[in-house]
């Protein structure tokens, strides 16, 4: 009897050993976690699909997230497969054009890694400001309104002791500095349109311009005090220097690539109106 026993004992690991292992293999990307109409979704495919979503979502407790990613792709490709057969040029060309979107993508990210640098943005900023002159900012106010006749009339009113911020109240057209006395707070250089910057630097404190004309209409400006900017710290300006820098290294990337590729251009002679024909993809 024992023997017996042995022998079945024997034959029944034998066959437990030739069956594949599917719960104790570790998992890969290739790990099928559905199918559809026996076509598989793997694991791998749910990591991206994970990727995809926005951020709010990802942060959803895994077990949430892998259940319904599962039925999401279940569902997908569910709804392809409906459509398989009726696949037109149209869907094959947005899919090339996604697909190279994407890789064109992951060139620039690759690129841009290796450019913007705790030392690059450092070495930016000493180059754009800290090495750079000071600027300076400037308080002031304006009465707006829609001619120079008018404008001329209230500079001599202000010229005769009438009080600036008083006439700015009734009758400047900037609604939304008239009720301040025409004051604009401080601001630098370039954040003015160039006529009415112009006549500011050209004023000192506690000055009154004649009529500036500007696309917004005619100003009378008092220059109320002047004061050297602070320099912004690397911290305030990282955002602002990391874009210019990936700006720079993926223009010179894009340009080292085209000008080192065989690039014809066979078509560039056709009407560009064909863009837009549609029946293209019947012919």
């Amino acid at each position: 009897m024992a023997k017996h026993t042995s022998i079945l004992a024997g034959l029944t690991l034998a066959l437990v050993s030739a069956l594949p292992v599917m719960a104790q293999d570790a998992p890969t990307a290739d790990t099928v976690i559905a199918t559809v109409n026996g076509e598989a979704i793997t694991l791998g495919e749910l990591v991206v699909l994970r990727e995809k979503l926005p951020a709010q979502y990802q942060q959803l407790p895994d077990d949430v997230l892998f259940k319904g990613l599962i039925d999401q792709a279940v569902q997908q490709l569910a709804l392809e497969q409906s459509v398989a057969a009726t696949k037109s040029k149209r869907d094959e060309l947005w899919l090339k054009t996604d697909a190279r979107g994407y890789m064109a993508g992951k060139a620039l990210e690759a690129v841009v890694k290796t450019a913007v640098t705790p030392e690059a943005l450092q070495a930016a900023y000493d180059e754009k400001y800290a090495t750079a002159p000071d600027s300076t900012e400037y308080s002031a106010a304006h009465i707006l309104v829609a001619d120079e006749a008018a404008a001329k009339d209230i500079k001599a009113q202000i010229d005769g002791g009438a009080d600036f911020a008083e006439i700015a109240k009734t009758n400047s057209t900037d609604t939304g500095s008239s009720v301040n006395g025409g004051d604009l707070g401080w601001f630098g250089p370039g954040m003015m349109v160039k006529p009415f910057e112009d006549a500011v630097v050209a004023l000192k404190p506690g000055e009154v311009s004649g009529p500036v004309q500007s696309e917004f209409g005619w100003h009378v400006i008092k220059l109320n005090e002047t004061r050297v900017a602070a320099k912004p710290t690397l911290e305030q300006v990282q955002q602002e220097l990391a874009a210019e820098l990936e700006q720079k290294v993926v223009a010179a990337h894009v340009e080292k690539l085209t000008a080192g590729a065989k690039i014809e251009k066979p078509g560039e002679g056709l009407d560009p109106a064909l863009m837009r024909d549609a029946t293209l993809f019947d012919k």
